[in-house]
């Protein structure tokens, strides 16, 4: 990559700045409060008064033309207020369910399907009537489109010992509010109520979707991604089913998200009878998905295709919420910035990669930034994944008073809610005092930069700086609203609070920064809820993903170590999991759903044999090149310093980093939330820092580290001793 080009003096940047910041401040005073035409009005509260809402009784199939059921006996309470986005998907508004003003407007329309000015009613809970359409993929071309009786330009496929138009019956609804899809190969001659399943190969294929989303939301529902993107699955006769309740865009409620795929495989088993076996698909939050599904409910799905998988979402906050505060560090408050600008100094820090003269694609805010900083403007010198991959998380899921959707909801509805992903599963983490989630992020006693300090490659001074003047992020009740407006719905961000600063705990003169201290209910909640992954599984996972991190890409390759780690530690073994990387321009998504297909169909054969007895000689571990070629495959091949021993041979093809938290000294498994703390002497004493010699700095330790520091070998202080789910404990377990 080429460094970013330094064309323009001193004078000229800063003039250029000054201007930019005019217009953009401008522009965002005449745009900030335009509302998109579709608003959510009011809170809706369940407990004041009666709504016309028909509660539909819990029978599968839906008929067409019905609605599926928004309140199921047993089920969680409704979550308001919930952004309805039917139309947003091409599925028109959505069913009127109240009179009162709660939740969004729905207008008559005309016979041509334009909507008028004569309001009819709101929508709080997003039903929509249960439709079928057909599609068909014309011949050459990689999209589906509406199937008339016209089509003349049908592809026709094999479909075993004959050849079948490409026509796709596409079932699609709500059920627990949410938008699903249900796709499968299908004769348009058939009833469209009563699908014959002729062409399907009995299996189903659920489909997981991935973003980072913290609820109140419906989800859009791309019906390209569904069929497009998997159009050779469809072409095998596989069935596909998806739900934006399983799109971590929109939510990560993983309790939700379960009940939701379950509710829209019961629909599909009462149209087209049960599936053989169910394989999991999908990328990122789709693939910590079904790592937490196959923790947490046995028989949802009996094969995962993981894609640039993580193990779950919130062990991941705990070293990407330290991302801003050491970038904010390097760029402006370190005693000596100039020290940072050197990436591979940040990349020992951070653990994440950090390449000097990477293009950042946030370099035009960097000058204005450091303007307000009250320093003079220049622009940055590489970039980092922290930058390019995670810049944007913490104010999403950390703070309370900012939501990008806030264009879609009516001002006092942004006002009254906490737009954090804590606050959204308040049922899960309970709430303190101030009436906030509990929150479980902890960086109390994490001396940032330690493995690179006993490295040497970074000085006793420049650790101590950075431990005293990081800090942590303020509670929740202290927080501000971001200074981040999105011009022209998104097209242009002009960001005035970068790093996020404004929210961070600062220190006082010479005196430390304070840290966060988790909540330990919070961290209890989050293990006994089944929101960590901690590496229970019986079921085959293939963990797939592509070398991004050159590209400093936010799925890294180290995050399907992480999971192994943790597998290991629960079964001892990692049997069960096997991890494909391919460099980038081949897709080996669908090698591996043969793969997953007939490890599956064994051990639905062979059931006493399990799934370890069971795996195919194809099911190994294994690289492979950019056209398709295997580099290396079989046991150890991924062997390196994450587990202790010699590099493997894909290891010493694809590198992989840690996180700041494991550059910290802390375990790469990543699920320590809160450690326990020793005396900075105890540390010390038992060499902590060897080879380095602390003890003439010891008193500045102490003054950075009034509680001590984290003693990693004693584990995690917020694990509660009934951490494993039940299903998993043998006598003497915890």
């Amino acid at each position: 990559m080429k460094p970013v080009p330094r064309r323009f003096s001193r004078i000229r940047l800063l003039l250029s700045v000054v201007l930019l910041g005019v217009l953009a401040g401008a522009l965002a005073f005449g745009l900030r409060d335009q509302k998109a035409p579709t608003q959510v009005i009011a809170i809706a509260d369940e407990t004041a008064g009666e709504f016309d809402t028909v509660s539909i009784p819990e029978r599968y199939p839906i008929a067409l033309g019905s609605v599926g059921s928004a309140r199921v006996a047993g089920a969680p309470p409704l979550q308001y207020p919930f952004l309805c986005e039917s139309a947003r998907s091409g599925l028109g508004q959505p069913r009127v369910d109240n009179r009162h003003g709660h939740g969004v407007a729905v207008y008559a329309e005309r016979a041509d399907g334009e909507r008028t000015d004569r309001l009819l009613g709101f929508s709080r809970d997003c039903g929509i009537a249960t439709r079928v359409d057909y599609y068909y993929k014309p011949t050459g071309a990689a999209h589906f489109l509406p199937w008339t009786p016209a089509a003349s330009d049908v592809e026709v496929i094999a479909h075993g010992a004959r050849s079948v138009p490409f026509i796709v019956r596409v079932e699609r609804g709500t059920l627990n509010r949410f938008l699903y899809a249900i796709a499968v190969l299908a004769d348009p001659g058939e009833d469209p109520a009563a699908p014959d399943g002729r062409y399907w190969n009995r299996r189903l294929v659920y489909l997981f979707g991935g973003g980072v989303g913290i609820g109140r939301r419906q989800g859009r529902l791309s019906l390209s991604k569904v069929l497009d993107r998997n159009l050779e699955i469809l072409a095998q006769g596989y069935a596909l089913a998806t739900s934006t309740g399983n799109h971590t865009s929109n939510h990560y409620n993983i309790g939700l998200a379960g009940d939701t795929a379950l509710r829209v495989k019961r629909q599909f088993a009462a149209r087209y009878g049960a599936p053989l076996h169910t394989i999991g698909l999908g990328g990122s939050g789709g693939g910590l998905q079904q790592y937490l599904f196959a923790q947490n409910l046995p028989g949802l799905i009996d094969g995962a295709i993981a894609q640039y998988a993580y193990p779950d979402m919130v062990t991941q906050t705990i070293h990407v919420l330290d991302c801003e505060l050491l970038e904010y560090y390097f760029d402006v408050s370190a005693a000596d910035p100039s020290y940072w600008r050197d990436h591979g100094r940040r990349r020992e820090v951070g653990g994440l990669n950090a390449l000097d003269g990477a293009a950042n694609r946030y370099a035009a805010l960097y000058p204005p930034n450091f303007l307000l900083q009250g320093r003079w403007p220049r622009l940055p010198t590489g970039a980092s994944e922290c930058v390019q991959g995670w810049r944007g998380l913490t104010p999403l899921v950390l703070n309370p008073r900012f939501t990008p959707l806030a264009r879609h909801y009516a001002d006092e509805v942004v006002a009254a809610v906490h737009w954090t992903y804590w606050d959204d599963l308040v049922s899960i983490y309970g709430r303190d005092a101030s009436g906030h989630a509990r929150r479980t992020w902890d960086n109390v006693g994490v001396q940032y930069g330690l493995q690179a300090l006993r490295s040497g490659a970074i000085s006793a001074a420049a650790f101590l700086d950075l431990n005293a003047r990081i800090g942590g992020w303020k509670p929740a009740a202290q927080m501000a609203p971001e200074r981040l407006w999105r011009l022209f719905d998104g097209a242009l961000p002009v960001w005035l609070s970068m790093w996020g600063e404004h929210n961070m705990e600062r220190g006082a003169g010479r005196g430390p920064a304070p840290r966060s201290r988790g909540d330990t209910e919070a961290i209890a909640a989050a293990y006994r809820s089944g929101q960590v992954f901690m590496g229970y599984l019986d079921i085959p996972v293939i963990d797939v993903r592509h070398d991004l991190e050159a590209q400093l890409n936010m799925h890294h390759l180290s995050a399907a170590f992480v999971t192994r780690l943790r597998i290991e530690r629960a079964l001892g073994d990692s049997a069960r999991q096997r991890i494909w990387v391919a460099e980038a321009g081949f897709d080996p998504t669908l090698e591996a759903l043969r793969v997953m297909d007939e490890w599956v169909g064994a051990v639905r054969a062979q059931p006493r044999r399990g799934v370890a007895g069971n795996r195919p000689a194809s099911a190994d571990d294994a690289c492979f090149d950019t056209r398709g070629h295997i580099l290396t495959r079989g046991e150890g091949v991924w062997d390196g310093d994450w587990n202790g021993a010699a590099p493997g041979a894909c290891t010493r093809a694809m590198r992989s980093f840690g996180t700041s938290r494991s550059a910290a000294g802390g375990p790469l498994a990543g699920d320590l939330f809160q450690c326990r703390l020793q005396s900075v002497d105890a540390a010390i004493e038992a060499g902590v820092y060897h080879p380095v010699d602390m003890r003439p700095h010891a008193a500045r330790l102490r003054e950075i580290f009034p509680q001590g520091v984290c003693d990693y070998h004693r584990g995690d202080a917020g694990r509660p001793a009934d951490a494993v789910p039940a299903r998993w404990r043998r006598s003497g377990d915890e």
